[in-house]
C-alpha cells in the first residue's frame, strides 16, 4: 500500500468511487482534505495519543517464525500464513509552512478571536493547525485556544475545516481502487465490557470488507480496544503502512495503533485536552474521532455513540448532539456514515477487564456468547455492510454478520489476524479451537477469585456499570496516565443478567484480582452495583436506542425493517 502526503483535500475528492461518494464541495475554502477519525469518547479519550508500546516487526509467515507458547500444538492450523510484509515506510516531511505573524496569523490575535465568540476563517484554522504540529506554539497558547474553542464552540464549517486540516497534518493511507466502496470500520465512543470490535472486525472481513481500524487505548474507567488485544501473547499493535495493507490483502482486517506519522495534530492535541479539561469539547471530539478515520480512507464508518452513567455523555439528548456533528461532518467529508446510540449504564455482555473481554469475545465469534454483545455485533456490522452496499437492508447485513459467526468463517479471520500481527501459530491456534482452560493457558488467570452473595431476593433490574470499573481500574486494571502499565488479568463476571430472578446469598459477580488484593469498601461498592426489586422476571431492552442518519434520528425497528427506508445510497446520499 502506498502512503500519501497530502496538502490538499481527500475523503470528498472528485471521482471517488463507491455508491456513497458525492460531491460536496460546497464546503469552506479549501477543497476536501482526507479526514481521519479519532478515538471517540470514552475510546477517543483513551486512544487518541498512543502509538503503543512495542517496536515494529515485520510481518513474517508463520513457518519462519521461531520459539515456543502454551498451546495445542497438535491442532490443525486453520489460519493461512501471510506473506512476508515490507518494512517501514519512512516518514515523509509534512507540508508545514510557515505561521505566526509572518504568516499573517497572530496567535494571540487568533485565541482572542475565538474566546469573544467569533467565527475563525478557514486559513486561521489551518495556520494554528501547522503551528501544532510543528511545534510553533507554545504550550500555554494551544491550551487557551482549546479552552477558547470548549466554551465558545465552533460553527459546523469551523469543525469540518478543523477536521480537514487535521487529517492532513500527517500521511493518508491508500488503497487500491478495487478495494474502495469495501473499506468499512466503526468507531465506538468506549464504555464498560466494550469488545465490539474483537468480533466485528474479523466478521465483516469474513463478509469480504476491508477493515483497517486504528484503535485506542484505556484511559479511566474505560477500556480500550489496543489493551484487550495485547492481553495476547505476542499480538503486535505496531504495524507500518505497507504491513498493514498486507494484512488487509491476506486477511481483510487488521487492528492496529495510531502511528507517529498519522493525524500528528490529534497527538498533541488530545494530550491537552486531557490536562485542560476541554475533553468533553463537541467540535474537538468530532474532528478527533473522523480526522482518523479519513486517513483510514474508509468509504463507510458506523458510529457507536454511548450513552448512560458509565458513558461520557450521560443523557440521550447530549448524545444525539454529537452523534449528529459526527454524522454531518462525516457526510462532508465524503464518507457515508452513520450513528448508532447504545446505552452504557450496565457492562457490555458479562466479562469486564482485557483478558477477560478477549475470552468473551472469542465466545461470540464462536456464535455463542450474552445476547446484548451479539445483538449489537450484528446491528453494527449489518448496518455496515448496508452502507456499502454489500446487503439491501440493515437486517440483511446483520443475518449475514450472524451467519459468519456461526459458521466459524468470522473466527478463522480472527485467527489469521493474530497471527499476521505477530502470535505464534500455536497460540493462536490455542485461543481459536481450544477449551476455555486451554484459553485460559494462554490468556493467564489472576491469583484469586472471589465471588460476592445477593444481599437478598429480587429481580434484577439493572447492574451499574461504573462503580464495577471503578473497583476494577483500582485493582490495577485501568491507567491515570498515558504509558501507565495495566494488569490484564483483572477483572470481573457477572453471574446474572438483568430481569432474572435471584435469591439471597446466591453469587452475582466474581472478583478477578492479583495485587493489590479487594478491601471491604470495594466490597461495599460493588455491591452497591447490584440493583434488585420485587418484580416478575423480565427480558432486557435492546441496547440501541437511536439511529443517526444525515436526514435525521430514525428508530432501529424502522432501519431493520425489510424494505425499510430503501436503499443505503438513496438515503445516506440525498442529504
Amino acid at each position: 500500500m502506498g502512503v500519501s502526503q497530502h496538502t490538499s483535500p481527500g475523503p470528498g475528492r472528485p471521482g471517488a468511487a463507491g455508491p456513497f461518494s458525492q460531491d460536496r464541495s460546497r464546503e469552506r475554502g479549501a477543497a476536501g482534505a482526507e479526514p481521519a477519525a479519532s478515538p471517540g469518547l470514552g475510546q477517543e479519550l483513551p486512544g487518541a495519543g498512543t502509538p503503543g508500546d512495542r517496536p515494529r516487526a515485520s510481518v513474517r509467515p508463520m513457518s519462519q517464525r521461531g520459539g515456543s507458547r502454551p498451546g495445542p500444538e497438535s491442532l490443525p492450523s486453520a489460519a493461512p500464513a501471510c506473506r512476508p510484509c515490507p518494512g517501514p515506510v519512512p516518514a515523509a516531511p509534512g507540508p508545514m509552512d510557515r505561521t505566526g505573524p509572518g504568516s499573517g496569523s497572530s496567535f494571540p490575535a487568533l485565541i482572542r478571536k475565538k474566546r469573544d465568540g467569533e467565527t475563525l476563517r478557514d486559513e486561521e484554522i489551518r495556520d494554528f493547525v501547522r503551528a501544532v504540529t510543528r511545534g510553533g506554539l507554545q504550550e500555554g497558547q494551544m491550551g487557551a485556544m482549546l479552552m477558547a474553542i470548549r466554551l465558545r464552540g465552533m460553527d459546523p464549517d469551523e469543525t469540518l475545516t478543523l477536521t480537514r486540516e487535521m487529517v492532513v497534518s500527517g500521511r493518508v493511507l491508500e488503497w487500491p481502487d478495487s478495494w474502495q466502496r469495501l473499506l468499512v470500520d466503526k468507531h465506538s465512543t468506549g464504555g464498560v465490557g466494550d469488545k465490539v470490535s474483537l468480533p466485528l472486525a474479523p466478521a465483516l472481513a469474513a463478509c469480504g470488507c476491508k477493515v483497517p481500524m486504528i484503535s485506542g487505548r484505556g484511559l479511566g474507567h474505560t477500556g480500550g480496544t489496543l489493551d484487550k488485544l495485547e492481553s495476547v501473547p505476542g499480538f503486535n499493535i505496531s504495524q507500518s503502512s505497507e504491513q498493514m495493507r498486507s494484512i488487509l490483502e491476506c486477511v481483510g482486517c487488521c487492528i492496529v495503533g495510531q502511528s507517529e506519522d498519522l493525524v500528528p495534530a490529534d497527538k498533541v492535541l488530545y494530550g491537552l485536552r486531557d490536562v485542560t479539561a476541554t475533553v468533553d469539547s463537541l467540535p474537538l471530539i468530532t474532528a478527533s474521532i473522523l480526522s482518523k478515520k479519513a486517513a483510514e480512507k474508509v468509504s463507510a464508518l458506523v458510529l457507536d455513540v454511548k450513552f448512560g452513567s458509565a458513558a461520557l455523555y450521560t443523557s440521550l439528548e447530549s448524545a444525539r448532539t454529537l452523534a449528529q456533528s459526527l454524522v454531518s461532518v462525516g457526510s462532508r467529508l465524503g464518507i457515508c456514515t452513520v450513528a448508532m446510540l447504545s446505552k452504557m449504564d450496565g457492562p457490555l455482555g458479562q466479562r469486564v477487564g482485557h483478558s477477560l473481554e478477549v475470552l468473551e469475545a472469542l465466545q461470540c465469534l464462536e456464535g455463542q456468547g450474552p445476547a446484548d454483545l451479539h445483538q449489537l455485533v450484528t446491528t453494527l456490522g449489518g448496518c455496515l455492510l448496508w452502507q456499502c452496499g454489500e446487503a439491501g437492508s440493515v437486517e440483511q447485513g446483520a443475518a449475514r454478520i450472524a451467519a459468519t459467526l456461526a459458521d466459524g468463517s468470522a473466527l478463522g479471520k480472527f485467527q489469521a489476524m493474530l497471527q499476521a500481527q505477530g502470535v505464534e501459530a500455536g497460540v493462536a491456534r490455542a485461543l481459536c479451537t481450544g477449551t476455555e482452560e486451554q484459553r485460559y493457558q494462554v490468556l493467564g488467570r489472576a491469583r484469586a477469585q472471589e465471588e460476592l452473595p445477593a444481599a437478598q431476593d429480587g429481580t434484577v433490574q439493572r447492574v451499574e456499570a461504573l462503580p464495577i470499573a471503578l473497583v476494577l481500574h483500582e485493582l490495577g486494571a485501568g491507567r491515570t496516565q498515558k504509558g501507565q502499565p495495566i494488569n490484564h488479568l483483572v477483572g470481573a463476571e457477572l453471574l446474572v443478567t438483568v430481569g432474572q430472578r435471584v435469591a439471597k446469598g446466591s453469587p452475582w459477580i466474581r472478583i478477578h484480582y492479583d495485587t493489590p488484593e479487594l478491601s471491604n469498601d470495594q466490597r461495599q461498592t460493588l455491591q452497591g452495583a447490584l440493583v434488585l426489586a420485587a418484580s416478575e422476571p423480565f427480558l432486557p431492552s435492546c441496547k440501541v436506542a437511536e439511529v443517526v442518519l444525515p436526514q435525521g434520528s430514525r428508530s432501529l425497528e424502522e432501519l431493520t425493517e425489510e424494505q425499510g427506508l430503501g436503499s443505503s445510497q438513496e438515503l445516506l446520499c440525498s442529504a
